[in-house]
């Protein structure tokens, strides 16, 4: 096996000193632009690799920046993961990024292994166990910045970047009632998460405000993945009466909910209006077009590294607080306008 090529083997090969050639491999100033242009021709033709290892100990600092995701597989994830990467880069930071697969094992795994390749921050959505964040506390105990974002958790050094999910499931289940859904049943996820929790908060008040009944029987709780969305459907067939309208967690398995309705013989939005959440592509592919929240996913990436920058330069005075508050809308789709219908129907019988 070859060893590497240093700086001194660099110096003997041009005849110039090492702190020459350390020099200009760092665009110091003090090397000519001559010099530094044979010298980078040198290190290139010899296959000199900079040794960043021994530069980050010296300056106590990676480049790198920790992302802990519940899953890689999620069109949401990789918008954030988008935004994330496009700041991170144009700042010179580099992403390191894990999964939890949803579970708290892997999650304490994870940061360990973040803070074992000293990132110098991390920026985390909880997996659906996790309980509690002791797993960080050696990161930011450590003054390593540790930003919460989407599924968040609360701790009084960290920033957490949500969207009201409680406003945002609030006005999903208005519309279907204004739509003239009366029994409408929630879709969610594990309701340890704060998303979740709010959510099918946000889904109870606005029963409420439009003075319906809540019923136990009409929330089901699963992982919203696109098997999660067939199995929910199966569920909806069996009940009497059949519901009226769909609120779903996300758009993937409110996608998945409406095939299956679809090929059981029900019309959506007819027999029954469906909402998702969170405005991925597939909520323009499947017809009829899904009704759902626009969460802005890259949005939210960007404004994470943009607020650890700030943080990992000890500049906090330009954070707001310790939650930011994104803004997010209801994007009305077919899926959900049985008013559309009902107007059609009267102008036939006219």
């Amino acid at each position: 096996m070859e060893k590497d090529i240093t700086i001194y083997d660099i110096a003997r090969e041009l005849d110039l000193s090492p702190t020459t050639i350390s020099r200009a491999l760092n665009d110091h100033p003090a090397v000519n632009k001559k010099t530094k242009q044979r010298i980078s021709d040198a290190a290139a033709q010899m296959g000199y690799r900079s040794n960043l290892f021994a530069s980050n100990l010296r300056t106590q600092r990676t480049n790198t920046i920790g992302v802990i995701v519940p899953r890689l597989n999620s069109p949401f994830m990789s918008s954030v993961l988008a935004g994330m990467e496009k700041v991170a880069n144009d700042a010179g930071y580099n992403l390191i990024i894990s999964q939890s697969l949803e579970t708290l094992q892997k999650e304490v795994a994870n940061a360990k292994t973040m803070f074992d390749s000293r990132v110098d921050g991390l920026l985390v959505s909880l997996s659906y166990e996790t309980e509690n964040i002791d797993h960080f506390l050696n990161i930011i105990n450590k003054g390593i910045p540790v930003i919460f974002y989407d599924r968040v958790a609360e701790h009084r050094n960290c920033t957490s970047i949500v969207i009201d999910n409680l406003q945002a499931a609030y006005q999903a289940t208005s519309h279907l009632i204004e739509q003239g859904c009366t029994n409408i049943v929630n879709i969610t996820g594990n309701l340890k998460r704060n998303v979740y929790s709010d959510r099918l908060k946000g889904y109870k008040y606005a029963l409420i405000d439009h003075n319906l009944a809540y019923n136990d029987a009409n929330v089901i709780i699963n992982n919203l993945s696109e098997e999660a969305g067939e199995e929910a459907a199966k569920k909806i067939l069996k009940m009497d009466p059949l519901p009226d309208g769909i609120f779903v967690s996300n758009d993937t398995c409110a996608v998945s909910c409406i095939k299956t309705l679809k090929q059981a013989g029900v019309s959506v939005p007819r027999d029954i209006a469906v909402v998702g959440f969170n405005n991925d592509a597939i909520s323009r592919v499947v017809e009829p077009n899904l009704t759902t929240i626009n969460y802005p996913g890259q949005e939210m990436g960007e404004v994470a590294v943009r607020v650890l920058l700030l943080q990992m330069g000890g500049n906090t005075e330009r954070i707001p607080s310790n939650t930011i508050n994104l803004r997010s809308e209801l994007i009305i789709r077919d899926s959900s306008l049985r008013s559309k219908i009902s107007t059609k129907k009267k102008a036939i019988l006219i």
